[in-house]
């Protein structure tokens, strides 16, 4: 069946028959609506993914106190675990838009979330829940994690150049959002019985040797509606690009010099993000905690996440009108002081010394935004549209294993070292190469790849 969509385009079934965004008549007619609607939809469910995505490192620092009896290591590892599933998922993801098109894709990655947020639901109303079980139901919260990696370069197709780092920026920021969202909203979700009966009995909850009740279930529970909700808007609202290839014609990404440098890069901008979103409210727990009055992780944790979340909103329109290389460049700039500079508070002997561990790992999250934004503005700028989604979509993929790497190895350092800065130096380390691999072929004058 044809379906008119204006001036004389035409769409038939899930594939759109003409797409041309680079062509003015064509965008101004036709193109900019379609895209802007896709994007909104897009945006929607990419939240609810990022949302079940960082699900888990809102629970984890619930659990002991809720009966759950999990040492240090066992905590860090339930918070790797979306990471290690995100990153594997993306590189799948990757390939997945050519194959099937933006409304296949999206509807059904997003209507998967439903499989750890029911089980999240269920395994946390029981104290005695086996490990394996909360590991495996960790893992699959990785599932929100893979959808960036096809969201995102489905996006980057239906947007021309002039506009990429603007779109990309706002679907990717405002996703990024459902981090903030889940880690603000837990604590208050979990305090009444939203859902009657339907959500179960509560559990005994001690913190600071103040016994309550909570309803941890409600954390996974609420999304439950809302996802499906955006995956039946997704199948009845979204259409697809026709830019086709099969699984061979899109590897020829990994022979791109310049795409092995933007996945480094990228790491190092997401990979901090994503990775020190998952790890913040357990570094704090673990840090901060145990002092007198110490603070309670969920209501701090849920600002690095926010202030990333807006300054890639932000950084979009400047990587637009700046390029992307130099804005990139000042952001890797800034992860290396805030990563040294959170060192000289990560043994306090006071709680007084928080505000100052709190500024520099929120400096963290400011810098990767930004970073986060500009690094997708270079992208489109390196590569043609097909190649520019699969690299976009691999380098998401990587970047995706940071909290799975950012888990495993502060777990480690912790036990190790009892402390993180092990951690924070190598991160210092591996910022200071990237920002010497931007400035050389993209940033300074007379760079190779200028972008």
């Amino acid at each position: 069946m044809t379906i008119a969509i204006g001036n004389n385009e035409k769409r038939q079934g899930v594939w759109l028959s003409r797409w041309e965004p680079e062509d003015a008549g064509f965008w101004e007619t036709t193109g900019k609506r379609i895209a802007w609607r896709t994007l909104i939809i897009t945006t929607a469910n990419l939240t609810m993914a990022f949302i079940v995505w960082f699900m888990v490192s809102a629970l984890v620092v619930r659990l002991p106190g809720a009966g759950f009896k999990l040492n240090q290591t066992e905590l860090f590892w339930l918070t790797a675990m979306p990471g290690l599933a995100g990153g594997t998922l993306r590189i799948i993801h990757t390939f997945l838009v050519p194959l099937y098109g933006t409304r296949n894709v999206v509807t059904i990655s997003t209507l998967s979330l439903l499989i750890p947020t029911v089980g999240w639901f269920v395994a946390v109303q029981e104290p005695t829940t086996p490990y394996w079980v909360l590991l495996t139901l960790a893992f699959l919260a990785g599932l929100g994690g893979g959808n960036f990696s096809s969201f995102m370069p489905s996006t980057s197709l239906f947007f021309p150049k002039r506009l990429q780092g603007t779109a990309l920026a706002i679907q990717a920021g405002i996703g990024n959002f459902g981090v903030s969202i889940v880690q603000f909203v837990t604590p208050w979700i979990i305090g009444v019985a939203l859902f009657g009966s339907l959500a179960g009995e509560p559990l005994d909850f001690t913190r600071g040797g103040v016994h309550s009740k909570i309803w941890l279930q409600n954390a996974a529970l609420v999304y439950v509606p809302l996802i499906a909700l955006f995956g039946i808007l997704a199948w009845f609202m979204l259409r697809s690009v026709p830019v086709r290839a099969n699984f061979r014609d899109q590897l020829d990404i990994f022979k791109l010099k310049h795409g092995f440098f933007m996945t480094l890069l990228y790491v190092m901008t997401f990979g901090s993000f994503s990775g020190f979103s998952a790890t913040f409210p357990l570094l704090i727990r673990q840090t901060y905690t145990g002092f007198p009055n110490g603070p309670d992780p969920l209501a701090y944790a849920f600002l690095g996440p926010l202030i990333g979340s807006i300054m890639r909103v932000i950084a979009g329109p400047l990587s637009d009108r700046f390029g992307g290389a130099i804005v990139t460049h000042w952001s890797g700039i800034g992860m290396i002081v805030c990563a040294i500079g959170v060192t000289f508070f990560t043994s306090p002997t006071s709680l007084a010394e928080f505000p100052y561990f709190l500024t520099f790992m929120l400096g963290l999250f400011f810098f990767s935004g930004i970073g986060n934004a500009s690094t997708f503005k270079q992208m489109p700028m390196l590569f043609e549209p097909r190649q520019a989604a699969g690299v976009i979509g691999w380098t998401s993929a990587v970047a995706a294993y940071g909290p799975f790497a950012a888990g495993i190895l502060l777990g480690y350092s912790m036990t190790l070292f009892a402390s993180p800065n092990a951690f924070f130096y190598w991160a210092a380390f591996y910022y200071a190469v990237n920002v010497a691999i931007n400035w050389w072929y993209y940033a300074r004058k007379g760079a190779e790849r200028p972008c």
